[in-house]
């Protein structure tokens, strides 16, 4: 498997069945190396939720895809500003949970912040690391992975880690900006390596198996597939 190695700041969209510990929650303050200089909150969350992002205007339909239910867990991997952790939380409802995954923490401290806010209790602010998404095994009923998956600098060994830690049976949807053949990749999307049969191939690799490609209203550039891991 090609491997590339992404920038730490673009990773921002990156009840179990046997007992397992607990993941590593972000609750420190954060460190000298996410200074305001190297991560600006409030640019981010312009940047991210705003109407001319296709993620952020076509979100609603993007987690009515989903099929969420009451009491489901969830992890969001690369969970950034918390954008789809709190239509996620609101979704599952307070039996559920929404493991909100990513390698910076200060989005993690945001999104707690956003989620005190909005009294939602049931969100967990996860610590990953940049080859594993450090989750307990077998206790995510559905992984979500949203416009993260190009910026994993080891795919194989970081989904490998998802793997783990879905449930059998559970479902991987993988949300991605299709690179279609022969189409030159927007400045903004230079991470991007292939598109969604590339994609699928990876992931088939790993020990999942493609459920379906799904239209979702709204997504135009980028693709919506679900996996599962087998039983």
């Amino acid at each position: 498997m090609a491997n590339f190695r992404a920038a730490a700041l673009f990773a921002v969209w990156m009840a179990a069945c046997t007992p397992a510990p607990a993941p590593e929650q972000a609750s420190e303050p954060a460190t000298a190396e996410a200074d305001s200089d190297e991560l600006n909150l409030d640019l981010w969350l312009e940047r991210m939720e705003v109407g001319s992002r296709e993620l952020y205007s076509a979100r609603d339909e993007v987690v009515n895809a989903l099929g969420l239910k009451p009491g489901d867990s969830i992890a969001d991997i690369g969970a950034g500003t918390g954008l789809y952790t709190l239509l996620f939380a609101e979704a599952i409802g307070p039996t559920g949970r929404v493991y909100a995954e990513d390698i910076e923490s200060l989005f993690l401290e945001l999104i707690n912040q956003r989620a005190d806010d909005a009294g939602a209790e049931n969100i967990t602010a996860v610590l990953g690391r940049e080859n594993d998404v450090t989750l307990p095994a077998n206790s995510i009923d559905i992984v979500f992975i949203a416009d993260t998956y190009h910026y994993f600098g080891d795919r194989e060994t970081v989904m490998k880690s998802v793997l783990r830690a879905l449930k059998p049976g559970g479902s991987l949807v993988l949300v991605d900006y299709d690179l279609k053949p022969g189409e030159e990749r927007p400045a903004d999307k230079e991470h991007v390596r292939f598109g969604k049969a590339g994609v699928i191939s990876e992931i088939e690799y790993i020990g999942f198996k493609l459920a379906d490609d799904v239209e979702v209203p709204g997504l135009e550039e980028n693709y919506f597939l679900r996996f599962v891991k087998p039983q």
